[in-house]
């Protein structure tokens, strides 16, 4: 499963609940938030464009910093 790097820009715990709580909601990923970073880890079958739009849910600002390689 291809994992995708986005930069979502978070200030607080609140904003990475909303970004938990928006990808839950997506469903058939798997994320970790690296909050201090700003930046989100996602492994999915969905798409990037599928993947942005759920992420700017939150309101933040957010783009897509592209494929991480697997570690």
């Amino acid at each position: 499963m291809p994992k995708h790097e986005f930069f979502v820009d978070m200030t607080c715990e609140g904003c990475s609940k909303a970004v938990t709580r928006v990808l839950d909601r997506l469903g058939g990923v798997q994320f970790d938030i690296d909050l201090p970073n700003k930046k989100v880890f996602i492994d999915s079958e969905h798409n990037v464009d599928t993947l942005l739009e759920t992420l700017k849910k939150t309101g933040k600002n957010t783009s897509y910093l592209g494929e991480k390689s697997a570690q």
